[in-house]
């Protein structure tokens, strides 16, 4: 039987909305029938390049029976509002991170989701680049051995790239700054190749950039089997890179942009590449999300797993605010 494609409705017209929409486009397995946001020439501009329907108001999409999902890229302080409003449609959603800016108001979104019986899948698409899966298959698999440390870095130069009245520059609406924006997609991967965070030592600093918010920040987790990884998160440097090594007792694996993925076994004096191809992993979040409003599985990054990475970033951002350690369960509990 075919897979009939999704019918989805995208809301909040950023560069954002225009990456997953054309990922939709590369997939097939969803399809674009409506959009809106509140600026007329917004939504007008994204529904010619899309070819669907500008809806008026949100009201207009929630009443049409024949829309089935949500793909929310509202700013945080109104996925709330958004995100109920589709489950009490019946509708499903997939929202882009971060879920929300406190973990009660995290929480509220889940369970508006669950008691809908409506899938709510989170975008998260860095844990499903290649290399990670390859490494996360080698630890299942015991190469690795027991895991010890790891260290990762997330840098991006945004000088003169941004407006500072953005709500994605602001501290009401991403808290941390980078380390809501950025950060958290470092936090899921090591949570994902590492185990859960416990507890979170935290520094910012604001060197290059102006508005409200830090535009460096280095902080220090402690896993749940007693590793320690550090992440380091800048906006204010000279180009885009990534970093994530990962350290076990019987092999290492040394991740980074430009350099790709290499690995060291035990009793070797020198790494060796490993070729992983290029996945789209925009396309295959969304299609899990696809599958998952067909009944067929559910998201791997779900209501509740994207507060987890919430309330760890928030830890960290409390702790680099009061200067002490911070448990993330200090931010979980009530």
């Amino acid at each position: 039987m075919a897979f009939e494609p999704v019918r989805v409705a995208c809301i909040g017209m950023g560069w954002w909305s225009d990456v997953l929409a054309d990922a939709i486009k590369r997939s097939g397995k969803l399809e674009i029938v409506s959009c809106h946001t509140r600026t007329k020439d917004k939504r007008e501009a994204f529904a010619r390049k899309y070819g669907c329907k500008a809806a008026a108001s949100y009201e207009e999409i929630l009443e049409d029976r024949s829309i089935e999902g949500i793909i929310n890229t509202t700013p945080n302080n109104v996925h709330l509002e958004t995100t109920a409003a589709a489950a009490a449609a019946g509708k499903h959603v997939f929202l882009d991170k971060t879920i929300a800016t406190t973990v009660a108001v995290a929480r509220d979104i889940t369970e508006a989701c669950r008691t809908a019986k409506v899938v709510l899948a989170m975008g998260y698409q860095r844990r499903k680049e290649s290399h990670f899966r390859w490494i996360k298959k080698q630890i299942d698999d015991g190469v690795f051995g027991k895991l010890v440390n790891a260290e990762s870095n997330i840098s991006r130069d945004r000088l003169g790239k941004f407006d500072v009245s953005s709500w994605r520059y602001t501290e009401a609406g991403m808290p941390g700054g980078l380390l809501l924006q950025i950060g958290i997609h470092d936090v899921d991967v090591l949570e994902y190749l590492r185990g859960p965070v416990t507890a979170v030592s935290g520094r910012v600093a604001q060197l290059v950039l102006p508005g409200e918010n830090p535009d460096i920040a280095s902080l220090i987790l402690e896993h749940e089997n007693g590793a320690l990884s550090t992440l380091n998160a800048c906006y204010a440097s000279a180009s885009e890179y990534y970093l994530m090594n990962i350290y076990g007792k019987e092999a290492t694996a040394y991740y980074d942009l430009h350099g790709g993925l290499r690995w060291l076994k035990r009793g070797s004096t020198k790494s060796e590449p490993v070729k992983c191809e290029k996945n789209d992993t925009i396309v295959e979040e969304l299609e899990e999300f696809a599958a998952a409003a067909h009944g067929e599985g559910e998201p791997e990054m779900n209501g509740e797993k994207g507060t987890t990475s919430l309330a760890v970033l928030l830890a960290g951002i409390k702790s680099a605010r009061e200067g002490r350690r911070v448990e993330v369960a200090e931010m979980t509990r009530g």
